[in-house]
C-alpha cells in the first residue's frame, strides 16, 4: 500500500502528479482545513503533510497516528508545536532559501516606499490634488547613506542588508543572539546591542522569528529609543511588535513612518486604523509572493516530504532530532 498525503496548500497540477505517482494524495482546499470533518477523518490515515497556514495542535496529533512528517509551504514555523512533534518522532520541514531574496525585495520596497511617501503621493495624484510643484510638506528622505539597522541578522535579515550596503551606500548595524564575522567583512555591518541600534539608526527592519523570547520585543520602549525621523520596517512577524505602541508611535510623531507586511492578526482587522494613517505602507503579507517564489517554495515541500516518506533525509529539516529518532 503506497503511503498516503494530505495536501491543503498550493500545489500546482505538475507537483500534485508528481507526489501521486507515488503516494496516494487526498486534496483538501479551503483556509481552515483543521476544521473540515473529512480532512481529520483523513488525518487518521495520513503519513505526510503538506501545504501552509495550518494551526497543527496536539489534538490534531493525537488522530494522526501514522503521521510521519510535515511539510510546510513557508521558512517560519511558529504554527507548528515543535517539541510535541519531535518527542512524537513527526518530522517538521520548511522551505528556507528560495524565498530569502523575493522577501528581502520586499523589504527594501518598503524601507524605500517609506522613505519616499510613495504611497501617499501616489494616491495624492490619483485624487487629482496634484496642482503645483511639489513642497516641503510632501518631501521624503534620502535612503543612499543612511544608517540600516537589522534586527535579526540571519539569511533575509542580511539580504536586505546587503541592498542596503552595496546598493544604497548604507551603514549596516544589526542586532543579533550571535556575531556574524563574514557579514561584517563584507558589508561593514556592526554588531550592537538592541537599544544601541535602535538609536542610531535611521531605517530599522525587522526579521526575526517569532519565538516566546521575541514576541512583543518591539514595544512603547523600544519606539521611545529611535529617532523621531527614523522610519520602521517589519517583514518578520505580526506578534514581534507590539502594534498599540506602534500606532501610538506613529500617531504621535515618536517615529517618522512604517512599513508594514505583517500584523498582530491577519488578515488586518477592518477596524485598525494602519492603513489610514499616511505615514503607514502597510501590505497583505506578500513577503514570497511571486509566481516564480511560491512555485520554487511548494516545490521544496515536494521534495522535502517525498524523500521522508522514501526514508532519506529531507533537505530543509527544523527538528534534527526526530530525524536522529527515526
Amino acid at each position: 500500500m503506497p503511503k498516503r498525503i494530505l495536501a491543503y496548500g498550493r500545489l500546482n497540477d505538475d507537483q500534485l502528479a508528481e507526489l501521486a505517482r507515488d503516494f496516494e494524495v487526498d486534496v483538501f482546499e479551503g483556509l481552515d482545513p483543521a476544521n473540515d470533518p473529512a480532512f481529520r477523518t483523513a488525518l487518521k490515515g495520513a503519513h505526510g503533510l503538506i501545504g501552509s497556514s495550518l494551526i497543527i495542535t496536539p489534538d490534531l496529533l493525537d488522530e494522526a497516528q501514522e503521521l510521519e512528517i510535515i511539510a510546510s509551504i513557508s521558512v517560519g514555523y511558529d504554527n507548528y508545536p515543535v517539541d510535541e512533534l519531535t518527542r512524537r518522532g513527526i518530522l517538521l520541514c520548511n522551505t528556507p532559501d528560495v524565498l530569502t531574496e523575493t522577501t528581502a525585495d520586499t523589504g527594501f520596497a518598503l524601507i524605500m516606499a517609506t522613505a519616499r511617501r510613495v504611497v501617499e503621493l501616489a494616491e495624492l495624484v490619483k485624487r487629482g490634488e496634484w496642482q503645483a510643484s511639489i513642497g516641503p510638506a510632501h518631501f521624503g528622505c534620502d535612503v543612499h547613506g543612511k544608517t540600516l539597522g537589522m534586527i535579526g541578522f540571519g539569511r533575509i535579515g542580511a539580504a536586505v542588508a546587503r541592498r542596503g550596503a552595496l546598493g544604497f551606500g548604507m551603514k549596516v548595524l544589526y542586532s543579533n543572539a550571535s556575531p556574524k564575522t563574514e557579514l561584517e567583512k563584507e558589508l561593514g555591518a556592526e554588531r550592537r546591542e538592541l537599544d544601541e541600534l535602535l538609536a542610531e539608526a535611521d531605517f530599522v527592519c525587522v526579521t526575526v522569528p517569532l519565538t516566546p523570547e521575541t514576541h512583543h520585543l518591539i514595544g512603547a520602549r523600544e519606539f521611545g529609543l529611535m529617532k523621531r525621523s527614523a522610519c520602521f520596517v517589519n517583514i518578520a512577524r505580526g506578534k514581534v511588535v507590539n502594534e498599540a505602541a506602534l500606532i501610538g508611535a506613529l500617531e504621535t510623531g515618536e517615529i517618522r513612518a512604517a512599513g508594514l507586511d505583517v500584523f498582530e492578526q491577519e488578515p488586518l482587522s477592518t477596524e485598525s486604523p494602519l492603513p489610514h494613517m499616511a505615514n503607514v505602507v502597510a501590505l497583505p503579507h506578500i513577503g514570497s509572493a511571486t509566481h516564480e517564489t511560491r512555485t520554487a517554495m511548494a516545490q521544496r515541500a515536494v521534495d522535502n516530504i517525498t524523500r521522508a516518506l522514501k526514508g532519506q533525509r529531507p533537505i530543509s529539516l527544523v527538528n534534527e532530532e526526530a530525524w536522529r529518532r527515526a
